[in-house]
């Protein structure tokens, strides 16, 4: 998220690098990354790094596959989230038009919608994503912070009109539980919820968790765990984390890790930092017991 602004580019690269040689797959950004830290209020920072890369590592795109986001991207430098691209036919051409150029690629491997749009029926977006998966330019399409029943209706327009349809869900999720009447998101159905899951599992969409490591607020001293999650509820979860984490030999955020992929989500990793990659990589092949996966789960 933050390559091309925050994190400067040998150090990009070198995660890059060696995220490719541990085998790893899926890379995945956004047009809007990251508006807020860049010079001039806009994204495109992240996808221009991902696209420099890419020439820079001849055949390495045989290797991986490219996610990318549309429909959160500011209108104007300090608009967001009150005025963004949104979703209408014409913002999704463009934009997906921007990321292709700025990527340097003929193609992506899932396309994400950012984040709803209420002014735009959501009939309308899926026509335009049809029309970028049957050029070929684009090969599966998925949905982020969105609420289920707008999944669902996509889903429904899409086979109607024989198009490709949402096969793969983005939240926000970890280990710990906001208190309730709280998000921890910017946006209102960010969270991943027992709906979404629940409607995932019977349509067979994949589940993708961004954030789940709470920026590395779990093993990090300097990284406090956010108030949102302070609350009675979440110190026993914390005791039960520790004793599984102490039972697998890991740290408590691998644990978190571990724990998304025994539960069928994949855990997304914004990192800046050797280490932090190759500890969650680590972490990714660690396989807990159904008892533990119990313990975790019904923690109070």
């Amino acid at each position: 998220m933050m390559f091309g602004t925050a994190v400067d580019e040998e150090t990009s690269f070198a995660i890059l690098d060696r995220f490719v040689e541990r085998g790893g797959v899926w890379i995945d950004t956004a047009d809007c990354y990251a508006f807020w830290a860049s010079d001039d209020g806009h994204g495109g920072a992240s996808e221009r790094l991902l696209g420099r890369w890419f020439a820079a590592r001849p055949g390495v795109r045989e290797r991986v596959r490219i996610a990318t986001k549309l429909g959160a991207e500011p209108l104007w430098a300090g608009s967001f989230p009150a005025r963004r691209a949104g979703l209408s036919p014409r913002a999704v051409r463009e934009a997906f038009a921007g990321s292709l150029d700025r990527l340097g690629l003929a193609s992506v491997d899932l396309l994400w919608l950012h984040m709803e749009d209420r002014k735009t029926p959501i009939e309308d977006t899926v026509g335009a994503l049809a029309e970028l998966t049957s050029s070929g330019a684009v090969a599966r399409v998925g949905a982020s912070n969105h609420p289920a029943w707008r999944v669902e209706r996509a889903r429904e327009h899409a086979r109607r009109i024989g198009a490709v349809p949402i096969d793969a869900l983005q939240h926000n999720s970890t280990f710990l539980r906001p208190r309730p009447g709280t998000n921890p998101t910017n946006h209102p159905f960010g969270v991943l919820s027992d709906e979404h899951r629940d409607y995932a599992a019977a349509h067979r969409l994949e589940v993708w968790a961004y954030t789940p490591l709470l920026s590395g607020a779990y093993d990090n001293p300097a990284k406090p765990i956010p108030d949102i999650y302070d609350h009675p509820g979440n110190a026993r979860r914390l005791e039960v984390l520790e004793d599984v984490a102490g039972e697998l030999g890991a740290s408590r955020g691998q644990t978190v890790l571990a724990w998304h992929v025994a539960r069928g989500i994949r855990p997304m990793l914004g990192g800046s930092k050797l280490d932090q990659l190759d500890a969650a990589m680590d972490a990714v092949r660690f396989e807990l017991s159904a008892a533990q996966v119990a313990r975790l789960e019904e923690t109070a």
